[in-house]
């Protein structure tokens, strides 16, 4: 099985330059190097996606650093667990990184349970939110709909004379509302 070694590279932005990672790429003997101008927050890269797509069992792929590969700690343990069902190693120079020796799947162990530390949190923060604003005597959710306006949005619809999407506008009540209603009433 031969070993293929990609480089890939990406900035965030059209007028930052790529110099300074193709250089460093350069002295791992690429075959290959993918380069990308965009921000690592889209999550349709169109050159990552192709070396995704390239990748095959044995490759290489080398990045400057993670941040250059990832968008978040979730996004970064994701790709790195694509590569290891690929049967790819990647090495990440600044972090001094490799995901196949112990020291790299440890650093993985510890991603994981940050990034899931970070998905607590969040919902920590939220359920605490919600918790506070009640104790405030607000309620989280869609205000409730007024009967008024369901009667008049069945009755519209009764008429036969407007399509729903004009009478979600005329009553303000969302498509969902008017259908949940009207299949209740049909029970």
């Amino acid at each position: 099985m031969s070993q293929y070694i990609y480089g890939y590279a990406r900035v965030s932005t059209r007028q930052q330059d790529l110099a300074r990672q193709l250089d460093l790429l350069e002295k791992y003997n690429c075959n290959e190097i993918l380069t990308e101008k965009m921000t690592g927050t889209k999550s349709n890269r169109p050159e990552l996606n192709r070396l995704k797509d390239k990748l095959r069992p044995g490759d290489i792929v080398v990045v400057e650093s993670f941040s250059r590969l990832g968008r978040s700690t979730k996004d970064l343990i994701d790709l790195v667990n694509y590569f290891e069902e690929k049967n790819v190693k990647l090495i990440s120079v600044k972090e001094n990184f490799d995901a196949t020796t112990p020291q790299g799947r440890l650093m993985m162990t510890v991603f994981q349970a940050f990034s899931q530390f970070e998905r607590d949190l969040i919902v920590e923060r939220t359920k605490e939110g919600l918790k506070s604003a009640r104790a405030r005597g607000r309620k989280g959710g869609r205000p409730k709909v007024g009967t008024k306006d369901i009667t008049k949005a069945i009755n519209l619809y009764n008429t036969r004379e407007f399509s729903v999407k004009e009478i979600v506008e005329m009553t303000g009540i969302s498509r969902a509302t008017l259908y949940r209603y009207l299949n209740n009433d049909n029970n």
